[in-house]
């Protein structure tokens, strides 16, 4: 009873100091002095009660992705920022949706697919740092490296054997040979993906002009697109023993990769062939130029030649151009990192099979961050098999006499 007494007694002395106690002075402030322990005692004594919230992720805005982007850009701003129409974009989305979709946690909001693959083509398609990406949609930045990451993986388990693959073999012969050369089926070379120094056998990436990087073999077709890609050798290797070691060269060696169809050049038989530059073996199936002190004839012969090869060329740059990121070295992981390039090797492909506009000043953006990361010359290989160097003497007389089929 004397216990009673007393807590009564200081209840109502504790009334006379607040003065009157409205509804509103009866919610309880949980302030950072209270403490975590405190609070819950109270819980448990019935004082207060627990709130549910929602979610307990540091809220951001993200008011300029879904109001400004998604309902009020044009195709020309999603263009620009995005490197392609709003439509294609939300096709993209759809098919990788089932590798990116999330369910909400108590603890964070899943972001969108639309809004995860705004995210990585942002980050791909500029030099951007993932701070000044992640202020842009609101986010923090390790949530857009997952989302790089998350989509590179979604794109290269869903989409390359789709989208990087051979296709109509006709299609791409008839096309070579509009250009001037016979029986052709693509264009094959490599390129030096720039990269921060690697933190094993760091030595193996420096290239011959010096800086660290990652090989990209690439075949592309008459119109510029992939068909065949090789990614990750270290760039001191050279070209000839990347294209050795590929699936690819093991296909056109075993007569798997295009369908058996010769044709007759003066009288020697010529398969589909492929065309390199001097760093590439000399074989029935890969025409390559000749070098040294050249005649007429075989001055004709590098002309054609070269006159396909540039696709090749060009679409490196446009994929470049395109997915700047490319141009900046890259700072991830050396197994993270042919991920991201096989991702924009597929995102080419789509924007030139969509015909998606490239725009001239990415070109020019994309030789300024290229200056500092010259490619490098590749020496010549003088291996050639018999066979094709009669192939490639006959296409050459053709040339010249004008009998073959252009």
């Amino acid at each position: 009873m004397q216990h009673q007494n007393m807590a009564t007694r200081y209840r109502e002395r504790r009334r006379r100091q607040r003065g009157p106690v409205s509804d509103q002075d009866m919610d309880t402030d949980f302030s950072e002095s209270m403490g975590p322990a405190n609070a819950c005692i109270m819980v448990l004594m019935g004082q207060v009660h627990a709130v549910e919230r929602r979610f307990w992720a540091r809220e951001t805005s993200t008011d300029w992705w879904d109001r400004i982007v998604l309902q009020v850009w044009d195709d020309s701003q999603w263009l620009r920022n995005f490197r392609m129409r709003k439509g294609t974009f939300m096709e993209l989305c759809d098919l990788l949706s089932p590798a990116l979709k999330r369910m909400n946690t108590r603890m964070r909001a899943a972001l969108t697919v639309e809004k995860q693959v705004a995210i990585a083509l942002w980050k791909l398609a500029t030099p951007d740092s993932y701070r000044s990406v992640g202020n842009q949609f609101g986010v923090g930045k390790s949530t857009v490296g997952a989302a790089v990451m998350q989509v590179a993986h979604a794109i290269k388990d869903l989409l390359i054997s789709r989208v990087v693959t051979l296709g109509n073999v006709q299609v791409i012969v008839d096309g070579f040979a509009a250009m001037g050369f016979p029986n052709c089926g693509g264009a094959i070379d490599g390129t030096h993906i720039p990269i921060l120094a690697p933190e094993h056998q760091a030595g193996e990436y420096i290239n011959r002009k010096g800086y660290f990087s990652i090989v990209l073999q690439a075949l592309v077709d008459n119109k510029g697109r992939f068909t065949n890609i090789n990614v990750g050798w270290p760039g001191k290797v050279h070209d000839a023993r990347i294209f050795r070691n590929s699936g690819l060269f093991q296909k056109l060696q075993e007569g798997t990769f295009f369908p058996d169809q010769k044709i007759s050049v003066g009288d020697v038989e010529m398969p589909i062939c492929i065309l390199g530059d001097p760093a590439y073996p000399l074989m029935p199936w890969l025409m390559k130029p000749y070098t040294g002190s050249l005649d007429s004839s075989q001055e004709l012969f590098n002309y054609r030649l070269s006159k396909c090869r540039m696709v090749v060329e060009c679409a490196f740059g446009r994929l470049k151009a395109r997915w700047r990121s490319l141009l900046t070295r890259l700072d991830l992981s050396e197994t993270n990192i042919p991920t991201v390039i096989t991702a924009c090797c597929v995102l080419h492909n789509i924007c030139e099979s969509k015909g998606e506009t490239f725009m001239a000043g990415w070109e020019i953006e994309a030789n300024r961050l290229a200056a500092g990361y010259a490619q490098p010359d590749t020496r010549a290989v003088r291996r050639a098999q018999e066979g094709a160097v009669r192939i490639r003497e006959a296409l050459k007389t053709s040339f010249m006499t004008g009998q073959a089929t252009v």
